[in-house]
């Protein structure tokens, strides 16, 4: 096994939810490698979701669009907290 294929998650693997430096918000499973983010009243922000990359694990900011029921990418980052701020200020 190389080293670039020990940091990417086995599909259906679920992670651990990545630990966040604000109390402003917090993280909900929402499925194996995507979160909720919700605020301290429990509304939600948008999503995260974590994707491999060749050099590790990349953050993902993710708003649903109701319409067609699919994501719209709002940011990628090597940080959630990064990840999570762009969805409180977007």
């Amino acid at each position: 096994m190389t080293a670039t294929t020990a940091s990417i998650p086995a599909p259906g693997v679920p992670l651990a939810a990545p630990p966040l430096a604000s109390r402003r918000e917090h993280l909900v499973r929402a499925a194996d490698h995507l979160w909720r983010v919700q605020d301290s009243r429990d509304h939600v922000l948008g999503h995260l979701r974590v994707v491999a990359d060749p050099l590790g694990l990349r953050y993902r900011a993710e708003r649903l669009h109701l319409a067609t029921g699919g994501f719209r990418l709002i940011g990628e980052f090597w940080r959630a907290d990064d990840a999570v701020d762009a969805l409180r200020h977007c």
